[in-house]
């Protein structure tokens, strides 16, 4: 029978056989992993798209990151899923085995972070996809590769090792003279905060890594700065690409991956030179980070893949927050005033300024709701991705009212949000509550006024078993920046982009991490300086 099927197949009569079994094979078992999701749980509202594997969709997210409109789209998106309005919890069901799920629920979310910890982590998928850049490194693993990254790195984030702000002060004693000068051709004092702050950033992470600070304060071209942030943005386009980033060039991305580890193995090499007795001798001294690393492991890469995650989180995060707080306390001169009272009664300002301590930071009520707010407003990680390691559920999301659990099949992604969450105006007390401000809106004195937020409403380190280990030096070292910085400028003025008649709201750009996505123009006047706009070059 198979003879005589075969003596009648013509080439096209072929390729119908072969398109009509592989869709009858896509259909079945479509129907298979339907008939699985429904045993654990329900589904979630759907998003809409129209042609194979959601490639539509895929081009409009693309094209709404360009534009740096993400806030926008994904919002749009998740909400109105399925034709409803205002859902917290939906999926993109694009063909076999490419289901995502999207929540900004805030019990999902705890419940993908602690509850139900050990169904989700990141995944072989992600791991394979992200191995160039980050390696086995902590932000890349799960189980046990995870587990020994994290109690490597534990140590280097002690108390008494992150209460040592000498390190802060000597790059930001290099910050302060530029914050009054040009870094524009067009204005006399206008500067650009965000650049500078990735920049300095940078060179306090890798001092305090490595021994020795990249400098890219002073020269803003550095090849490693400027490799680093190639890398960082052309992963997170490549993340996004999903199934389609194999047809994506990598020759680029390797070439500033080798600019990369080119810079950091002397360091590796130097320090795997050294004996066991010369690096506890490093003890008593001043002991970097890889030092201290090399103590507790020879494997070069493991040094190369730890360092080079912690230098994204510790660089790019708190670079992020201070660029976007700077700036929005140049929109909030008033702020600035409160601000700048707190520090006098405590330290001092101008000549009379002491350095900050440990203890000063933390006691520190308005500066501390400076920093949170900003958190809140412009988490760094926007959104995050975890992956379902067996089969199983979110807790609510799926049936006719959003509440009955959601199954999940193993590999799925889920994607959390932590902005939209925070901004989410239904976890906000009402209009009418003494309580109630604005969640769209910078609000610093929400925190000293009474205002707390319920536990996984206000998550910027994440939480449960993977919550950051490096929260307390990132907030001190965003607290000791700015506290050096109101000291010696009285005030800070927040200026138009170049053809705008006003100073719009921050354009956000969302890449691994959320970046400043257009110059933040601001001018830095200090205390008795008799300063006016026009002194700027930029007209009013």
């Amino acid at each position: 029978m198979i003879e005589t099927l075969l003596e009648g197949m013509t080439p096209s009569r072929a390729a119908l056989w072969f398109l009509g079994l592989f869709t009858f094979g896509c259909v079945f078992r479509m129907i298979q992993m339907s008939a699985r999701v429904a045993r654990l749980g329900s589904r979630a509202p759907k998003i809409r798209f129209r042609l194979p594997y959601a490639v539509d969709f895929i081009y409009k997210s693309q094209k709404a990151n360009l534009a740096n409109n993400d806030l926008e789209f994904w919002k749009e998106n998740i909400q109105n899923a399925g034709g409803l309005s205002n859902v917290k919890t939906a999926e993109l069901d694009a063909g076999v085995s490419t289901r995502i799920i999207m929540t900004v629920d805030p019990e999902n979310i705890k419940a993908i972070l602690t509850g139900q910890f050990a169904d989700y982590g990141k995944g072989e998928s992600f791991h394979r996809e992200w191995k160039e850049f980050l390696g086995d490194s902590i932000f890349a693993t799960d189980g046990e590769l995870w587990s020994r990254s994290r109690q490597l790195i534990r140590p280097m984030f002690a108390r008494d090792r992150i209460v040592d702000t000498e390190i802060f002060e000597k790059h930001v004693q290099r910050l302060i003279p530029l914050l009054g000068r040009s870094t524009s051709p067009h204005a006399s004092r206008v500067v650009d905060v965000g650049s500078l702050f990735f920049r300095y950033t940078l060179d306090a992470a890798t001092d305090y890594l490595l021994g020795q600070g990249t400098d890219s304060l002073e020269n803003p071209a550095a090849r490693f700065a400027e490799a680093f942030r190639y890398v960082q943005q052309r992963q997170a386009e490549m993340f996004r690409a999903g199934v389609f980033s194999n047809f994506m060039s990598r020759k680029e991305f390797r070439r500033n991956l080798k600019i990369m580890d080119q810079f950091i193995q002397p360091y590796i090499e130097t320090v795997l030179s050294l004996s066991t007795d010369e690096l506890d001798q490093k003890l008593s001294k001043r002991e970097t980070f890889l030092d201290a690393l090399a103590r507790f492991t020879r494997d070069p890469r493991v040094l190369r893949d730890q360092l080079v995650a912690v230098l994204l989180a510790g660089r790019d995060t708190t670079a992020g927050t201070l660029s976007f707080c700077l700036f929005e306390l140049a929109r909030h001169p008033e702020v600035v005033a409160k601000l700048r009272e707190e520090i006098r009664g405590r330290l001092g300002v101008g000549s009379d300024a002491q350095k900050p301590s440990y203890n000063d930071l933390k006691d520190m009520k308005y500066l501390n709701g400076v920093i949170n707010e900003t958190m809140r407003l412009y988490p760094v990680v926007p959104f995050n991705v975890r992956f379902s390691l067996h089969d199983t559920t979110l807790p609510r999301g799926g049936g006719p009212d959003g509440r009955s659990p959601v199954g999940v099949l193993a590999g799925t992604r889920v994607i959390y949000s932590t902005m939209l969450m925070q901004r989410d105006p239904d976890l906000y007390d009402g209009v009418d509550s003494k309580n109630y401000f604005d969640p769209s809106q910078w609000i610093p004195d929400r925190w000293v006024e009474g205002w707390q937020p319920r536990p996984w409403h206000f998550i910027p380190f994440n939480g449960g078993p993977r919550i950051c280990i490096g929260q307390q030096f990132a907030t001190i070292e965003m607290g000791y920046t700015l506290i050096r910085i109101l000291q010696v400028y009285e005030r800070v003025i927040a200026l138009p982009l170049s053809g705008k008649d006003h100073v719009e709201d921050p354009t956000l750009r969302f890449e691994v991490t959320l970046s400043p996505g257009a110059e933040f123009n601001c001018v830095f006047v200090k205390e008795g300086e008799d300063f006016a706009r026009s002194q700027t070059g930029v007209s009013s």
